[in-house]
């Protein structure tokens, strides 16, 4: 069977919720997809209104296009901007992968008063609530998602035609006192993430909502080796430096072992001073190696250096007060096993390189590194694009 697209729109309600995280670990690892791409979205009022006049689409069943009526409705009270004109945040989610319509369906649900089984999102995030005489007093599907692949390549191109102007880094959309310190900070959740179908990416982002934080971008990334090499530049140094002194002795005790004299603690110095480059040089192309799917010395021309990488993150925008130390703080020291309970690298990292996510360290770095991968770029309508072109 074909791959196919579908999509699942995280409304303004489940973010502020900070319902993200469990969602997109139920739509992943339930349906066993692909998450192809993401983009946050504050859509306009006429963003709103043209995706709300694609929700009826049931003519034969009064009870199916009651329920989509009320998502229309939804839609116009809840994704357009207030009556202040604020706007709402949202995020499309796309999802790739055979039957992917149907999968997502699955795992997304259907609406109903009755069902109080948790067993789909909308049983356990939903709500659909209705008086004595079977008036709903209150609406909230917690995520929208096309049920037919036509009803998709429309919702998703409709999407795509406003990316730009409704979607991306969102930085002007939330309110805060005028005296706050805002800073955002970026985190990209890595690729022992993404090794299969799962639910950690989803526990990643649950964790760090506590900061209290609020999710500004949101976009899938495959780094390419200049990219990778970019953005942990600073790490070469520190790691040649650092592993003079464990590089010297290493290779002091096996010269001993294997030529069976002994050596020098100056002797073990200089080898350190040798060798200590050499080292922190490999482990820095591991680095870039797991972050792109490619050491630098495997890439045969500029061409292949520049290409998008095979491995998959996840880049997210946190916004806030005292934001990268906050994201910092849940994060945890990159050694894993020196990390504090209910910290993410504690919970989901096994070493020092596959610890789970990064977060930059400071506002200049997170400014910096949000530069090296292109946060703005648009591959969202890319993917749409081209999954629909002719």
């Amino acid at each position: 069977m074909e791959d196919q697209l579908a999509y699942v729109l995280v409304t303004p309600h489940s973010i502020r919720k900070s319902r993200t995280g469990p969602i997109l670990s139920r739509l992943i690892s339930r349906s066993g997809l692909e998450l192809a791409d993401a983009r946050m979205f504050a859509p306009s009022r006429e963003l709103a209104a043209a995706y709300a006049a694609t929700a009826i689409t049931e003519e034969s069943n009064p009870r199916h296009r009651a329920t989509q009526e009320l998502i229309r409705d939804y839609i116009l009270a809840h994704l357009a901007p207030d009556a202040d004109g604020l706007r709402a945040r949202c995020l499309v989610l796309i999802f790739r992968g055979p039957d992917a319509v149907n999968r997502i369906m699955n795992v997304v649900g259907h609406i109903a008063h009755e069902r109080t089984s948790a067993e789909t999102i909308r049983d356990t995030y939903g709500d659909y609530i209705t008086d004595i005489a079977g008036k709903v007093t209150y609406f909230e599907p917690a995520v929208l998602a096309a049920p037919t692949p036509a009803a998709v390549e429309s919702g998703l191109k409709l999407w795509a035609s406003y990316s730009d102007q409704d979607g991306g880094l969102l930085e002007n959309v939330i309110q805060f006192p005028a005296a706050a310190e805002v800073e955002k900070t970026l985190v990209l959740i890595k690729p022992d993430n993404f090794r299969f179908p799962n639910a950690r990416p989803g526990g990643v982002i649950d964790l760090f909502s506590r900061t209290g934080l609020n999710i500004i971008c949101f976009r899938a990334l495959r780094m390419s080796v200049a990219q990778a090499e970019e953005f942990y530049g600073p790490v070469l140094e520190v790691l040649q430096d650092k592993l003079k002194g464990p590089s010297g002795k290493e290779a002091r005790l096996a010269i001993e072992k294997g030529m069976e004299f002994p050596l020098s603690t100056e002797v073990e110095k200089q080898l350190g001073e040798l060798l200590g480059p050499i080292n922190g040089r490999n482990n820095w192309e591991t680095i870039v190696q797991f972050m792109s799917g490619k050491r630098p010395d495997q890439c045969a021309n500029e061409e292949e250096r520049q290409a998008p990488g095979s491995e998959k993150c996840l880049a997210i925008i946190y916004q806030g007060v005292d934001a990268v130390r906050k994201i910092r703080e849940v994060l945890g020291p990159t050694d894993p096993s020196k990390a504090q309970a209910g910290t993410i690298r504690k919970e989901f990292g096994q070493t020092i390189m596959i610890n789970a996510a990064h977060a930059s360290d400071a506002k200049e770095n997170a400014e910096r590194e949000m530069k090296i991968i292109r946060i703005q770029e648009n591959n969202f309508r890319a993917l749409i694009e081209d999954t629909y072109r002719g």
